[in-house]
């Protein structure tokens, strides 16, 4: 077997810190603290609400490309604590209630993390009926070993937010594991293609990279990011499906197994404009790439900014992704790093007579 330490030496440590910082959607800030410092090379400026927009290039270039990852992830919210001390809480994005069952959770707490596990009543005392049922989130509660109420709010106030305490692992391969992959992804690729596009030196436009709050709660911080930017053109970076999963549909989804490399988006919502450069980037740049089809919302950030302002020329790029939603999601290092070259070679290959009208 190998070393688990020399594979996450092997795992981007920017990367490696956006998996590890807890921070779902409403809550981004130490997630959001990472990646500022991460794009401080360029000009950064924030929106009401929270997203940060780095950008950089001669401020008359035309046109503005702005590459949006949503930095928030799924969470908990804690609604009530009771006279023993257990917590109760609500989601805050899409849960399946059974991965929830036995596991540890991290609640940002008044003093620090408060370290707990989610709780149901044991298989042993259901009655049989019960044993037949799904799990469903008003039937969980979380444990601090907190002894009452008094010493629970010592810890926690209700409002506090939790996530599921996990770490990223290194697994045979490029397969990496980890919690908040939805969508510390995206803003990863976000900051890593706007440093190499900086570094580079052959940008003819002007780029800016989002890290875009909320999205998991209703797309918002992409809608308001995207009147604070007022791009030409725009992409979001999220992950999807991957396919090669069991009990996923090729049929239904396409095909986008791990390993395929980036999934271009093309469909109602997304410039055909967009989808055709997004093409030539990879087939210039030698990058393997499926095409995944939407016959209506992508269901990412891409909604919200193409109904922005006047109407945003908007692409749409997922990352091949299994067990989403979980704390084992599972991506190929070798796709993400993929999408983060297909943005680079998108941007450079936009200048001033890109046409981008329909």
């Amino acid at each position: 077997m190998a070393d688990s330490k020399q594979n996450q030496a092997d795992v981007p440590e920017l990367l490696h810190k956006l998996l590890s910082t807890p921070s779902p959607s409403g809550y981004e800030a130490p997630a959001t603290a990472v990646w500022r410092e991460a794009a401080s090379f360029a000009e950064l400026e924030t929106d009401g609400i929270g997203s940060t927009i780095a950008t950089i290039g001669d401020p008359d270039a035309k046109p503005l490309f702005a590459v949006f990852g949503h930095i928030d992830e799924i969470g908990l919210v804690i609604t009530h604590v009771d006279e023993k001390g257990f917590l109760y809480f609500q989601p805050i994005g899409g849960w399946d209630a059974q991965i929830l069952v036995g596991q540890r959770v991290e609640i940002a707490g008044r003093e620090g993390p408060v370290l707990g596990v989610v709780g149901r009543k044991p298989i042993h005392v259901l009655e049989p009926d019960a044993r037949k049922k799904a799990v469903e989130l008003k039937g969980l509660h979380i444990d601090i070993g907190a002894p009452d109420r008094d010493r629970a709010l010592e810890l926690v106030r209700v409002g506090d937010a939790a996530v599921i305490a996990s770490e990223p692992v290194r697994l045979d391969g490029n397969r990496l594991v980890s919690r908040s992959m939805d969508n510390r992804l995206g803003a990863y690729v976000a900051v890593e293609a706007l440093r190499r596009v900086h570094g580079r030196g052959k940008l003819k436009a002007r780029m800016a990279a989002v890290a875009s709050v909320q999205e998991e709660v209703g797309l918002k911080g992409a809608l308001t990011s995207t009147f604070k930017v007022k791009p030409d053109v725009a992409i979001a970076i999220d992950v999807t499906h991957a396919t090669d999963a069991p009990g996923v549909s090729e049929q239904e989804l396409g095909s986008h197994p791990l390993g395929s490399g980036p999934a271009i988006g093309r469909g109602a919502v997304l410039s055909p404009q967009v989808f055709e450069l997004l093409c030539t980037a990879a087939e210039n740049a030698g990058i393997e790439y499926t095409i995944e089809a939407h016959g209506r919302s992508t269901g990412t950030d891409a909604g919200s900014i193409q109904i922005s302002l006047e109407g945003i020329p908007t692409g749409d790029i997922g990352i091949p992704l299994r067990y989403m939603h979980s704390p084992v999601e599972m991506v190929d290092l070798g796709d993400l790093e993929a999408v983060v070259e297909l943005v680079v070679a998108f941007a450079e290959l936009l200048d001033e007579k890109t046409d981008l009208s329909r």
